[in-house]
């Protein structure tokens, strides 16, 4: 085929900037889905499975919005480590039933960098594999400008001076990456964004609040599915940390996954067997955390999530033990933002009283 092929892909993020990158440097034209809105997870409930996990009816709603306005050539899904790793064919099936007509490739089938090559080049395979290795480069290295960008505001929005000036840079170093096609350029790009966001004056405490946010992927990486829980954090003065990230995961999973070795030694006494998806590395970060004397975590995992309901009963034991305060939250297509805020900020309320506490004893 050597027609200019459509293609889509869910949202997570601001990874649709790399993603964009990718299709185009294929030489396909990139179909990027409406941002999120409650009509998104509508739309995708109306058509799923009841009790599939809401990612899954966030990505179909995106499929939706996208079929609907204007149609793809080619759908991409990836993800896996639990049920999400079958979600790309239910879908599919789902939207073939429905009458659409589309080539998914699914690219948690790459176990190495030359395979998931292979796979991203079936988006457009007139392109020769140079180039493919190419554009998988250079989104690769978006997608990590974005992780290092979103990183550093995490950890300062809380305690910008100007209200807004952190998004203000934030964006623009968006909107400057989203025109890059090198390495080079890439690079440029990162640095001076990152500087750019070094500037804008802050009021930090010497010894923050500090909080680090683990559970399942998809929740933790799509502000909109999550309720914004990370902004809502730093609203209350609180350093956020996050380790889990687009990158990272496939990095884990072209490397032969050899990392849930290491996490099991990690997660110390709580963990003996490996929970599937990254529920170890949840109960692992939060030991770690704990013991670095991190004020608590917040746990987000979509409702009926098997491999995070199992990390809960030893993240539970942990705060129990321990008296370490952990905020477990839940997601489903019901669920509400303002409970979600009135939990966080009296979560926070407590943290801070807990620092004035152990202050005066």
């Amino acid at each position: 085929m050597t027609g200019k092929r459509r293609v889509t892909f869910p949202h997570m993020g601001e990874y649709w900037i790399a993603f964009e990158t990718l299709a185009e440097m294929l030489g396909a034209e990139a179909v990027i889905a409406p941002r999120m809105t409650r009509h998104t997870l509508e739309a995708g409930a109306h058509v799923s499975p009841e009790f599939v996990c809401v990612p899954f009816k966030y990505n179909m709603g995106n499929f939706l919005e996208t079929l609907e306005g204007g149609g793809a050539d080619v759908i991409v899904q990836a993800g896996g480590g639990c049920r999400f790793g079958y979600y790309g064919e239910v879908q599919e099936a789902i939207l073939k039933d429905m009458g659409y007509e589309f080539e998914l490739v699914n690219l948690i089938k790459a176990e190495s960098a030359a395979q998931l090559v292979r796979e991203v080049r079936r988006m457009q395979p007139s392109v020769s594999y140079v180039r493919a290795a190419r554009a998988v480069a250079v989104a690769y290295r978006q997608a990590q400008a974005i992780e290092a960008a979103e990183a550093y505001v995490r950890l300062n929005i809380g305690f910008e001076v100007e209200r807004g000036a952190t998004d203000r840079a934030l964006n623009s170093f968006l909107r400057d990456l989203r025109t890059t096609r090198t390495l080079r350029a890439v690079r440029e790009v990162r640095e001076r964004g990152l500087a750019d966001l070094a500037a804008v004056p802050i009021d930090k405490p010497a010894d923050p609040l500090r909080v680090g946010v683990v559970g399942e992927l998809y929740v933790l990486m799509e502000p909109f599915a999550n309720c914004g829980v990370e902004r809502k954090l730093a609203a209350a003065g609180v350093e956020v940390h996050r380790f889990i990230n687009g990158t990272s995961l496939i990095a884990q999973g072209v490397g032969g996954r050899k990392h849930v070795r290491h996490a099991l030694d990690a997660a110390g006494p709580w963990v003996e067997y490996h929970l599937g998806a990254d529920a170890t590395e949840s109960v692992a970060k939060t030991w770690e955390l704990m013991n670095a004397g991190f004020d608590g975590m917040v746990h987000l995992k979509p409702f009926g999530c098997m491999p995070e309901v199992s990390a809960m009963s030893a993240l539970q034991r942990i705060s129990r033990e321990h008296t370490f305060p952990i905020l477990f939250l839940s997601y489903d297509a019901q669920t509400a933002e303002a409970g979600v805020q009135t939990r966080v900020e009296a979560f926070c309320d407590m943290l801070a009283m807990r620092r004035r506490r152990d202050a005066s004893a």
